[in-house]
């Protein structure tokens, strides 16, 4: 079984896709638009030679890197911040001591949390907390 063009530039834009999906280089989706575009324009009879299919590809595929891949990138880069910044400002009771350079608990929301001393100050067991941000999954907090 032979493969003509347009198949190749299919199994190429596959191939492509598929090596982003292992990659999170953002790169190789662009590839994979201008591969499946030229298969679309060879299998449409806008790209007879073998030349205008290869120049088709290298000018969709930049094309296409230039005028979105900022976009996807910023789509792709937002951070979750917002997730969790329904606790600022809430009030928690701590569990276990935080040491002035170190981590203690608190318990919030019926779970357990690990937390740190906004001005590196020791707060001990049994005191009330307001909860000033959050880094990752230890919320930082002030003595109320």
């Amino acid at each position: 079984m032979e493969l003509s063009l347009p198949q190749i530039w299919l199994i190429v834009g596959l191939i492509m896709l598929l090596a982003e999906l292992v990659s999170v280089l953002l790169v190789f989706v662009f590839f994979a638009v201008g591969a499946l575009f030229t298969s679309l324009l060879a299998v449409l009879g806008f790209l007879p030679t073998t030349e205008s299919q290869i120049l088709a590809f290298s000018a969709i595929s930049l094309i296409s890197l230039m005028v979105f891949r900022k976009h996807a990138r910023r789509l792709l880069s937002r951070t979750n911040d917002s997730e969790y910044n329904e606790f600022v400002g809430e009030t928690a009771l701590v569990i276990k001591d935080i040491p002035t350079n170190g981590e203690g608990k608190i318990y919030y929301r019926g779970a357990e949390w690990k937390a740190v001393s906004v001005h590196e100050s020791t707060i001990s067991a049994g005191s009330k907390v307001v909860i000033t941000k959050t880094d990752g999954i230890v919320l930082i907090v002030e003595e109320s």
